[in-house]
């Protein structure tokens, strides 16, 4: 399954969030996460006010600003030292998303699992962080299906005409079985702007038939 799962399925989104902003971020590695890769939005450094106030958060700015300079370089590993760094100093949902992009491109799944968790548990209406829980757990050298789609689900929810969500769940919903949920997602993704969903659709289109035909042919041998 994670083979079929691999070849069309986008991975986590890929651009830092700030201390001080919600905005969403992604990648696409396909992944979604902090800096480099293909996924609008940049990163941006501080928070506007109290910074001046608060040693401490000026710091967790820092390393915040200076992760994300170093992931667009391509130094995964010392962004993950100053994304860890800020959230041991600020602990709150960008942080943790930010360092989770770090370990999913270290490839460190289940640590991403953990940071990601937690950073959901905080900001449970994130789509961004939902979808990369999904992009882990189905990447990951055990995958899991199963709480990939609970998470893709609940990030098509929160975010229902973004493409790349609702094609990375008819990618799980194909591959698991489900040909008649799969072509509806694969459909709206072609909707929003997801011009790979056009082969998908066909694939799985003829395959429905075909699953059709095979069916008659059964019951008119009965």
């Amino acid at each position: 399954m994670s083979s079929h799962l691999r070849a069309g399925f986008s991975a986590a989104r890929n651009t830092a969030h700030t201390i001080a902003s919600q905005s969403r971020s992604r990648a696409c590695l396909q992944p979604r996460v902090s800096g480099p890769t293909t996924f609008k939005r940049n990163a941006t450094s501080t928070t506007p006010h109290s910074l001046i106030f608060d040693p401490g958060e000026m710091e967790a700015s820092r390393c915040t600003a200076e992760g994300t300079r170093k992931l667009k370089e391509g130094d995964v590993r010392t962004a993950n030292s100053l994304y860890k760094r800020s959230a041991e100093i600020k602990r709150n949902a960008n942080s943790l998303f930010n360092l989770g992009i770090t370990h999913y491109q270290l490839k460190e799944f289940d640590e991403a699992i953990d940071v990601w968790k937690e950073s959901v548990a905080l900001q449970p209406q994130s789509a961004d962080v939902h979808a990369n829980l999904a992009s882990a757990y189905i990447t990951s050298p055990l995958p899991r299906a199963d709480l990939a789609l609970h998470h893709l689900h609940i990030a098509s929810s929160l975010s229902p005409e973004d493409p790349e969500i609702t094609f990375n769940l008819a990618t799980i919903l194909e591959a698991t079985g489900r040909l008649e949920q799969a072509l509806e997602q694969y459909k709206r993704s072609r909707e929003f702007g997801a011009e790979r969903a056009v082969m998908h659709i066909q694939d799985v289109t003829a395959r429905l038939r075909a699953k059709e035909m095979q069916e008659a042919n059964m019951y008119n041998n009965l």
